[in-house]
């Protein structure tokens, strides 16, 4: 059943446009009652499929006459899954992943392919020490193939970083990870979090950046646990919990999230300000906005609240009313590439493109409500120059009221966290 389940996340993935980490959340918590081991292993197979997607259709297309991009959707999945598992996951007998893969095939409907699946997936076993792979003086290719990055990405990435700072972030990304957490400090203390973790069998950290963030493993449904139904912690990378950090919210301050969901760093906001102040969250749909809710509701904190509305729209009642203005916007997410798998696949230069108009234009009207001597914090998720140092320049000589008090490209490996950028400028007061 495991296998089965993981075959129907590829399908939804590859096939439908869903997104990996939406996709697994559903089955994983649809299936609650799988226990530990299986659980572990939907997860194992279906993000190592996603990571190494470009090598595994590489390796497969050196075995099948048939390639890949001709196969049927069904067929390629079992294949692609199978073939992780022969490479990747010793402690799975080859025997039993080809036996498995070809009883797939059959259960689907494909009983005519189980000799073709079978043929395939035992050439591979066979031959799996021999596999060519392509030389590094075609270093994009090389890169493209070894860790399964699209050239293009490659391509922008080295015109920036250098080839070993390029090699840390494509090993970073492939490497597992614990879940960062920050301790709602409102709420309970950090060392009496770690022992209430710790008394649910949760195995915990303390991360080098800032004292309330923890990495948290060994648990099996973060839901089930009864700190983060009681509100305890939120689940935040520390890139994200940078933000507020370089913010500095004083009691008292009005902040305004321009496009908050989930609402982590709306939280945070509202929890440096120590119940003073007031914090409005905001995002584009409803679904968005209760997504925040819910997390507001856990948090217990009433400074702050959730509100539906659009940032590419001007709304003249809050010009010049904040004293700290977040645009966390959406961009190519090309920084959280360890978490999101499946990213790499969907973005294109085009949309990257469209993604720096985008940015652009959110900027251009969320910068009204920015009180004279306030902040506005430009943030992405994301490693690309364009959005991020780009756009700061654009701003700056768009916008000679504003100075640049604080700039910082994170990048995965390189640093304790995610790939992220944030940017802090503030309005200068001329009164």
């Amino acid at each position: 059943m495991t296998r089965e389940l993981v075959l129907g996340i590829l399908l939804e993935v590859t096939r439908d446009g869903e997104y990996s980490h939406i996709a697994l959340r559903n089955v994983l918590s649809k299936y609650q009652y799988l226990d530990k081991k299986e659980r572990a292993f939907i997860t194992r197979v279906t993000e190592g499929t996603l990571e190494r997607m470009i090598e595994i259709d590489y390796i497969i297309n050196q075995f099948s006459k048939v390639k890949v991009n001709k196969m049927k959707p069904v067929i390629r999945n079992i294949l692609r899954s199978a073939v992780y598992q022969l490479k990747y996951m010793d402690s799975i007998p080859n025997s039993a992943v080809c036996n498995e893969a070809v009883k797939l095939a059959t259960k689907k409907g494909f009983a005519n392919l189980k000799g073709f699946v079978n043929g395939v997936l035992r050439n591979i076993e066979r031959n799996l020490d021999a596999i060519t792979y392509p030389d590094e003086s075609d270093l994009v290719t090389y890169l493209s193939v070894k860790y399964s990055m699209p050239a293009w990405i490659l391509k922008q990435w080295m015109e920036v970083y250098s080839r070993e700072t390029v090699e840390i972030m494509l090993q970073d990304f492939l490497k597992e990870k614990p879940t960062t957490i920050r301790c709602n400090l409102n709420q309970v203390a950090v060392d009496e979090l770690v022992e209430k973790l710790e008394k649910e069998g949760v195995h915990v950290e303390k991360h080098p950046y800032l004292p309330y963030a923890l990495w948290i493993s060994s648990y099996n449904y973060l839901g089930d646990l009864e700190t983060f139904q009681n509100g305890d912690f939120h689940v935040q990378d520390i890139s994200s919990m940078l933000v507020s950090q370089i913010a500095q919210p004083k009691e008292g301050d009005r902040v305004i999230d321009v496009c908050a969901a989930p609402g982590g760093k709306s939280l945070h906001m509202a929890e440096m300000l120590h119940g003073t102040g007031h914090v409005e969250a905001r995002d584009l749909t409803d679904y968005k906005v209760n997504l925040i809710w819910d997390n507001i509701m856990r948090s217990g904190m009433k400074n702050i609240e959730a509100v539906r509305k659009d940032a590419t729209i001007l709304d003249e009642a809050s010009i010049e009313t904040a004293d700290i203005v977040v645009a966390d916007l959406p961009c190519s997410g090309l920084g959280v590439l360890g978490k999101k798998t499946d990213l790499k696949y969907k973005m294109t230069e085009k949309t990257q493109g469209e993604l720096v108009k985008l940015q652009r234009d959110i900027l251009s009207i969320v910068k009204a409500y920015v009180k004279p001597g306030g902040t506005l914090i430009y943030s992405t998720c994301t490693i690309n120059e364009a959005e991020n140092m780009g756009n700061v320049k654009w701003f700056l000589a768009e916008n000679v009221e504003f100075e640049l008090v604080f700039s910082q490209q994170l990048l995965p490996g390189v640093h304790e966290s995610d790939g992220f950028f944030i940017a802090k400028f503030k309005k200068v007061n001329h009164e």
